[in-house]
């Protein structure tokens, strides 16, 4: 008896505890919501102020942590370690739809048009920093790309041979020439956008002329029909207005005729 007294007192603790451990359950699926478009937003436009700062620091833990006091200033909870991975997944994804067209990109990754203004800011600093020559432009090719930033910190804590690696990224991982290679990389893909960004303008600005011409060929055609109507109203005004006073100037004439015709009868009757 006592045994079993023990057996339900301890099934009753484990119901008491079972409301306990669900609440705790649903806290930690509540701990990182989900991204909203508006906070990616916000996110991207502090990342995109600090992008410069990203292409000349060769330790970035500390801008991350950065980026996360500017979101909780704007109201949105996230870490520096969770900024930093939803940056990794929107640049992979927005190299994914680099080479569709442009409205299947906007309908599927909407945050295309503020990554491209990133990269593109991006492409004219490595362009001014050639042109300047030097230390800039092997600064430019060093941190051009944010996934070997982003590897070498990580492997850095884990290892603990940052020198050596470092050491290799300053070296250009291969010599000058293969550098040199991936700038004049670089600067085709970046003229090869503004050509393409330079094709759309002109068609979007071709179609917006001819819908302009029609627009004004349409509101002539319907200002030469209504000049048309007025003339022909006023046509039809100026009608009626003399067919109106050829009937007034008619009954004068008979009214005076038959005044003058009652004066006569009046005299010969007075004779």
């Amino acid at each position: 008896m006592e045994g079993h007294h023990l057996h339900r007192h301890h099934g009753q603790q484990q119901q008491r505890l079972q409301p306990q451990n669900t609440s705790a359950n649903v806290d930690v699926t509540d701990r990182f919501p989900q991204w909203s478009i508006q906070e990616t937003k916000e996110f991207l436009v502090i990342r995109a102020e600090l992008d410069q700062t990203f292409m000349e620091t060769k330790r970035n833990k500390q801008l991350w942590e950065v980026i996360s006091t500017r979101m909780k200033e704007k109201g949105y909870h996230r870490s520096a370690e969770q900024c930093k991975c939803k940056w990794k997944n929107l640049v992979t994804r927005y190299k994914g739809f680099e080479t569709m067209e442009q409205e299947a990109t906007r309908q599927q990754f909407p945050f295309y048009n503020e990554f491209n203004a990133i990269f593109t800011a991006r492409m004219q600093r490595m362009l001014w920093a050639e042109a300047e020559g030097g230390s800039k432009k092997n600064k430019g090719t060093q941190l051009s790309s944010d996934e070997e930033e982003d590897g070498n910190e990580e492997s850095a804590e884990a290892g603990g041979g940052r020198k050596k690696k470092k050491a290799k990224i300053a070296s250009g991982g291969g010599g000058g020439s293969s550098s040199l290679n991936s700038l004049k990389e670089i600067l085709e893909e970046f003229m090869r956008q503004q050509m393409q960004i330079e094709a759309q303008w002109m068609e979007a600005f071709e179609a917006r002329e001819n819908e302009r011409r029609l627009k004004e060929m349409e509101w002539r055609q319907a200002m030469e029909v209504l000049e048309n109507e007025r003339i022909m109203m006023e046509e039809r005004w100026r009608e009626r207005e003399e067919q109106r006073r050829i009937r007034e100037e008619a009954r004068a004439e008979k009214r005076d005729a038959l005044i003058t015709a009652l004066l006569n009868k009046l005299e010969r009757q007075e004779m």
